[in-house]
């Protein structure tokens, strides 16, 4: 029914992927409990936020940058992926087949941190790729001038690849799907009521104390007149999108 239970003040903080984390511990914090799923928009996607979920058991339900994009031919046929590649496993050793039978193997491993996250990348190449013809389909910005002697070196990032996966399954399965619809409705919805029916689109006082207050008030009313309605049948429960017939 779309009742606003928890939200947070982030601040000037206005990306949307380190919000999650802070709402979800005052949820727990508030309510003695922690959610069984989250279901969210591109813009929570990160590894930090999916690993968080898993490890408290939490499934996800948030969509990748990519969803789109996973829908194209371009995706399916883009050689120079690694997720288009093969992969064999030789003496305990991973190692990617490339498009012409080339082989890339593990290099190095890196380590980047941001934001106090840090992230691990596992390093491929091909030892030699002199003499391929797919070399404009496969390096990154390749120059047929420049780049002849280069070779192809790939960064994956194994444990956010996995993370990735487990939530693309998740909204591709019947409950994730209806969870989305139930989302642009219970969320997109009333920003769009609440600007423009209620015309709130500014906060009347400032400092995070007094915004947070404001915004409490607004909500409990906001809550209470939309559980009014539903008592009168003036709204009901979504279920799911039902089939139109046609006239």
């Amino acid at each position: 029914m779309g009742y606003k239970e928890c939200f947070e003040i982030m601040g000037n903080d206005r990306t949307d992927y380190n919000t999650l984390i802070p709402v979800l511990e005052k949820h727990k914090n508030a309510f003695g409990e922690i959610l069984e799923e989250v279901t969210a928009d591109s813009g929570y996607c990160s590894e930090k936020n999916l690993l968080y979920l898993k490890e408290n058991k939490i499934s996800s339900y948030i969509k990748l940058q990519d969803h789109e994009k996973r829908k194209t031919r371009a995706h399916a046929e883009d050689i120079g992926k690694y997720y288009n590649m093969k992969t064999q496993v030789f003496e305990d050793e991973l190692y990617y087949i490339y498009h012409d039978g080339r082989e890339l193997h593990h290099i190095r491993t890196e380590t980047k941190e941001q934001a106090g996250y840090t992230q691990t990348f596992e390093v491929y190449g091909c030892a030699d790729c002199s003499g391929c013809e797919h070399k404009a389909k496969c390096l990154y910005k390749y120059n047929a001038e420049k780049d002849t002697g280069k070779n192809k070196v790939m960064k994956i990032n194994e444990q956010w690849e996995t993370l990735k996966e487990e939530s693309h399954a998740n909204i591709q399965s019947e409950k994730g799907i209806l969870n989305r619809q139930i989302r642009s409705i219970q969320t997109e919805g009333p920003f769009g009521d609440i600007k423009e029916n209620d015309s709130f689109r500014r906060f009347n006082y400032r400092t995070s104390e007094k915004v947070y207050k404001e915004f409490m008030m607004y909500a409990i009313g906001r809550n209470i007149n939309k559980y009014h309605r539903f008592l009168h049948d003036e709204i009901k429960k979504f279920e799911g999108k039902t089939e139109e017939k046609a006239a």
